[in-house]
């Protein structure tokens, strides 16, 4: 009967049951005293003591009890929609319509809270990631040119076989931090809205040939094949063409970086109406599932040895996603562990 129960329906129950224990109380003082009962009265007396019992339970409930969840109410409406003094208790919370409004509200809020909870939680161990991996990324580079500089005091500065060898990798370190620090310098002028787009119209396809040329010797050296149909409908692409070299650019070096010896590569084009979508696929060895949903992280690395003995600052895929959506598109990846990874995003068309 009591569970839940709105506060004035509460009162009621409270009231009745008052009355009920008057009424026996009375009944049984009649009867022990040999007192004549009068029905009449003893009805009336239990009448006035529901009436006067349901006031003054209803009183303090109001006073003690409605002002405190009010005042809680309000706190949370707060936390939902700010500090403002337009914000007003709801009223009559002692209805139990009311009752179930702030029943419903709250139960809305905890729901809001434990989910923004869980969002701080992860946001603090990707904070702890991000850190950690800055620090060694940094770490390294800086403790090997650390140790040619000792290395160069100490005495390898007058042997003529060491010292510039040394000085070379201490230079190319030094060029390492350089690439981290500018790439992060990219990240946060995307996330910062510093960094304007220099929007121009092109033929996609193009465009892609010119990037296979210039990767070709590479792909080459690392026994990779780059396919492209050249012979596809040409698209013609409204976007910032540099930024988009750059996303072409880290993709492909990607696939040709980690992809099997003898492997292909393959960039093909599909017509979305109003958008095209590029897909870059190639053969290799394929990512894990459980990387797939951090392979845009900063920093993040599916082989952290093998990564890091290529090279590359580990923000590259970070910064092709920042690039794609500043210009409202979208990238996505799917792979097979042994089959290869595809890439795919999306451009503005532009309709002759």
């Amino acid at each position: 009967m009591f569970k839940n129960s709105s506060p004035k329906n509460l009162t009621f129950y409270i009231s009745i049951l008052v009355s009920i224990f008057n009424f026996g109380i009375q009944f049984i003082f009649s009867v022990v005293n040999n007192v004549q009962f009068n029905i009449g009265i003893l009805t009336l007396s239990t009448i006035a003591s529901f009436i006067i019992c349901y006031w003054i339970v209803r009183f303090f409930i109001s006073k003690y009890l409605i002002k405190k969840i009010t005042l809680i109410y309000e706190i949370i409406q707060q936390s939902k929609f700010g500090k403002s003094s337009d914000i007003k208790p709801k009223k009559g919370v002692l209805s139990r319509a009311g009752w179930e409004n702030v029943e419903s509200d709250v139960a809305k809020w905890a729901d809001i809270t434990e989910t923004e909870i869980e969002n701080l939680k992860e946001l603090e161990q990707y904070r702890k990631d991000f850190v950690g991996n800055i620090s060694h990324e940094l770490k390294t580079p800086i403790f090997s040119i650390q140790g040619y500089i000792h290395t160069l005091i100490e005495g390898g500065l007058e042997d003529n076989k060491v010292n510039l060898r040394f000085l070379n990798r201490a230079a190319d370190n030094v060029e390492r931090l350089i690439t981290i620090v500018d790439d992060l310098e990219t990240i946060s002028s995307f996330e910062s809205g510093r960094n304007k787009l220099d929007m121009v119209t092109f033929n996609l396809n193009q465009f892609i040939q010119d990037i296979i040329i210039d990767l070709e010797s590479q792909a080459k050296s690392n026994k990779i094949e780059l396919k492209f149909n050249d012979k596809q409908s040409n698209f013609i692409v409204r976007a910032d063409k540099e930024k988009y070299r750059q996303v072409f650019n880290n993709l492909i070096l990607n696939s040709i970086k980690y992809g099997k010896e003898n492997g292909v590569t393959e960039i093909l084009l599909y017509d979305l109406e109003q958008y095209v979508l590029v897909e870059i696929s190639d053969n290799g060895i394929g990512i894990e599932p459980i990387h797939l949903n951090r392979l845009f992280d900063r920093f993040y690395r599916v082989e952290k040895s093998r990564s890091r003995d290529i090279g590359g600052s580990g923000l590259g895929l970070s910064i092709v996603k920042h690039i794609v959506e500043a210009h409202k598109q979208t990238i996505s990846v799917r792979s097979t562990v042994g089959k290869g990874s595809t890439f795919g995003f999306t451009l503005e068309k532009v309709n002759k």
